[in-house]
């Protein structure tokens, strides 16, 4: 399937959960400890969200959307419990680990002044899969980042997708592997009246890229904007 919306998701309804489902867990890296808290928010706003804070401060956020599961079902319940617990544990792992750089918002020491300036990296960003990208309502977007004009893989650059004109502003992450490869997977949100696209953007360091795609309804190969 090309990048294109061939319907509009109805926004389903059901009840909340009977019990609330998240997680408030503490992490520890490096001797700093991290508080994690995982929850659902409910029907009306259907998002697994996970904040990580230091000493009250937000530090990081990471959330997905579960509004293909409703409307609330006891099965689909049982699997959003599963979806929160796997969101909540990547995250502990991904801090003890040192995978998720958080820092502590402490002043470093002063280091001395470089004698040239770095020159920032220029990131080139791609969609390995344009033609099959969605299926069923859901996305599974295939992305490679890379380093121009060198074309070498960028491992840790952190991909983020977006849906222009949907009703509720959401944005899915995922970070390159070592190959320069990432994979951001989540149910399409229902889309307003306007023009939609797809936005996707990467960033490693001082390196940006984006990428922009308009979602029609026509079977035609998408054009990057």
């Amino acid at each position: 399937m090309h990048l294109a919306v061939r319907g509009v998701l109805a926004l389903p309804c059901g009840a909340h959960p009977k019990m609330p489902i998240g997680h408030n867990s503490n992490a520890v890296f490096a001797g700093t400890t991290y508080h994690v808290q995982t929850e659902a928010r409910g029907v009306e706003h259907p998002i697994i969200d996970t904040t990580v804070y230091f000493k009250g401060r937000v530090m990081h956020r990471r959330t997905n959307s579960y509004e293909d599961l409703l409307p609330l079902t006891p099965e689909h319940e049982a699997i959003l419990q599963q979806r929160v617990d796997a969101q909540h544990l990547a995250i502990l792992e991904e801090i003890r680990c040192g995978a998720l750089q958080l820092g502590t918002g402490t002043p470093a020491a002063p280091k001395p002044a470089p004698s040239a300036a770095p020159v920032p990296q220029e990131l080139h960003l791609e969609v390995l899969n344009p033609r099959n990208w969605l299926a069923g309502g859901r996305a599974h977007l295939q992305v490679q980042v890379s380093l121009r004009p060198s074309q070498a893989a960028v491992a840790g650059a952190r991909v983020v997708a977006q849906i222009e004109g949907a009703l509720t502003p959401l944005e899915f992450a995922a970070e390159t592997g070592p190959g320069g490869s990432a994979t951001l997977e989540f149910p399409m949100p229902r889309l307003g009246g306007g023009e939609a696209a797809l936005a996707l953007h990467a960033t490693h360091g001082a390196g940006r890229a984006h990428v922009r795609f308009q979602l029609r309804a026509k079977s035609k190969p998408p054009a990057a904007q």
